[in-house]
């Protein structure tokens, strides 16, 4: 009996359920592991004696290795089977944490941070796959339900409890707490499928496409994570990184369409469904979280919130997304799929345009409320999209299509949040010199009010110029947001590119039936 008829028979509900559970904990500590530490940095660059700017390498180490890693996870499924190197990856990371966890120096704790984004990599991928491949063909959305729940909440719980733990214990805990998660989904995930195993196939490795992957995405990455502080172009260093990126994306791409044994299955593209899901994902990604990181940095900089009020603020993005995601789950057989993540889209769109009527007198009440219609939102994106993108691709390539639609996911997170962030920067620069222009001897009103202040205060120029750029960021935040709103809108046209039917046949284990 071969491999493929053993993983053809159904699980026991029982065994079912804990393969669930195990899978999405450990995607949940995955996607929160990459969050949980941004709000630590002040705290860790602090007692490993390095100033804030170099802490931020904690962040880029990961992402790195991450971004490097993630696009082999095809490749080294069909090296090792899925299973084995789902669990393997989990106890490596879980190890990992350990290293991070106990480093006495920073740069203990940067090699740590290096290997546990190369092992963290095909988590979340072979996650999808795995729960795909074990549940029955009716209940493949469900299954997708139960992901999408775990991805959404990790990122919002990350910087709160990241904030809580850094507050009321040793920032170390960040990492600790992955070892028991880690060992626990490990061992469960073996013991229920560890009969189930893929089918391996040790093709030659591709050693130039895997230089030429180191090369064009790690220079890509650190480009991204480093831009806004080295001032882009003006850097000489960014120009070096652009170059060796261009370069290497661009031999990297015609090397692996040539290639008899690529490391990244490009050829995944060649699919309609495949190609036309990537690339909204990924835009709405982009979009997403360019928006998602000005958003919290406006809370804490203009508005006066901490980073865990402003983590709580932005928190009420989950509460629908989690609610609504099995329903959609269930449900979305008997949907139009297209027609769904376009009402996604306009529903983004709707609470971009909410927030971007933002004053710096808006309460917690207001911030929360357009969050809300956002969580919504979120439910009709990930798992519809999930669903084209897999419409078509047989079991058996699964693996190689998260890994690859991951990957470009994640790096057009990347991209919007450096854009985002420059962007910010940029237009509050152009909007303070524009609110400045009018604050002259030549305006009453201005030096009326700077009369008024001279009587309470000792230098109203600094104040008034706190003013100005309090408004300034506020005005700059919403130009964003609403130009997000926008964006969203106008990729509304690319869904349609899309061809159904969305369900495929038994043979190619179908997502949804």
């Amino acid at each position: 009996m071969s491999k493929s008829d053993i993983r053809g028979g159904s699980l026991p509900l029982s065994t079912l359920v804990i393969l669930t559970f195990a899978l999405t904990l450990a995607t949940f500590m995955q996607v929160l592991d990459t969050t949980i530490a941004n709000v630590s940095i002040p705290s860790i660059s602090g007692d490993l004696g390095v100033t804030p700017s170099q802490g931020t390498w904690i962040i880029t180490s990961f992402a790195v290795s991450n971004a490097i890693s993630m696009p082999l996870t095809g490749w080294l499924a069909r090296r090792f089977g899925e299973v084995k190197l789902f669990v393997l990856s989990v106890f490596l990371f879980s190890m990992t944490s350990l290293m991070c966890g106990i480093a006495s120096n920073f740069e203990m704790l940067i090699i740590g941070r290096i290997l546990q984004g190369a092992v963290a990599a095909p988590m979340m991928p072979l996650s999808q796959s795995l729960l795909l491949s074990n549940y029955p063909a009716h209940k493949k959305g469900l299954a997708l339900a139960f992901w999408s729940m775990t991805a959404t909440i990790g990122p919002i719980v990350g910087p709160l409890l990241g904030g809580y733990i850094t507050d009321n214990f040793s920032w170390s805990w960040i990492f600790f707490i992955n070892i028991p998660i880690g060992v626990f989904s490990s061992i469960i995930v073996w013991a229920a499928i560890k009969h189930r195993e893929t089918d391996k196939k040790k093709d030659p490795i591709d050693y130039v496409g895997l230089m030429l992957l180191v090369i064009g995405v790690g220079s890509l990455q650190i480009l991204l994570d480093k831009g806004n502080d080295l001032d882009w172009f003006s850097s000489d260093t960014i120009v070096w990184l652009s170059i060796a990126a261009g370069v290497g994306l661009l031999f990297l791409v015609v090397w692996e369409l040539f290639d008899d044994h690529p490391v990244i299955d490009l050829s995944l593209f060649g699919n309609r469904n495949f190609a036309v899901g990537a690339i909204a994902i990924t835009l709405g990604y982009t979009v997403f979280l360019g928006g998602g990181v000005v958003f919290p940095l406006w809370l804490q900089l203009d508005m006066g919130y901490t980073a865990y009020w402003a983590g709580y603020a932005s928190a009420a993005v989950g509460i629908f997304a989690f609610l609504l995601s099995p329903v959609i789950g269930t449900q979305m057989h008997k949907m139009n799929l297209r027609l769904l993540v376009s009402v996604s889209f306009v529903l983004f769109a709707i609470s971009y345009f909410m927030m971007s009527d933002f004053t710096t007198q808006v309460d917690l009440s207001h911030v929360a409320m357009p969050r809300l219609v956002m969580g919504i939102a979120m439910a009709m994106f990930f798992i519809p999209l999930t669903a084209i993108i897999l419409s078509q691709i047989e079991q058996s390539r699964v693996a190689s299509a998260m890994g690859l639609v991951n990957f470009i996911r994640v790096l057009g997170g990347s991209f919007g949040t450096s854009i985002g962030v420059s962007i910010w920067d940029r237009w509050s620069e152009v909007h303070h010199s524009d609110l400045a222009s009018v604050v002259t001897p030549f305006s009453h009103t201005a030096m009326q009010y700077k009369e008024g202040l001279n009587q309470v205060i000792q230098k109203p120029e600094a104040f008034i110029d706190f003013l100005v750029t309090k408004q300034a960021l506020t005005m700059s935040n919403d130009d964003i947001l609403y130009l997000s709103g926008i964006i969203f809108l106008a990729m509304i046209p690319i869904l349609w590119l899309a061809k159904p039917p969305f369900i495929t046949s038994k043979a190619k284990a179908p997502v949804l039936e």
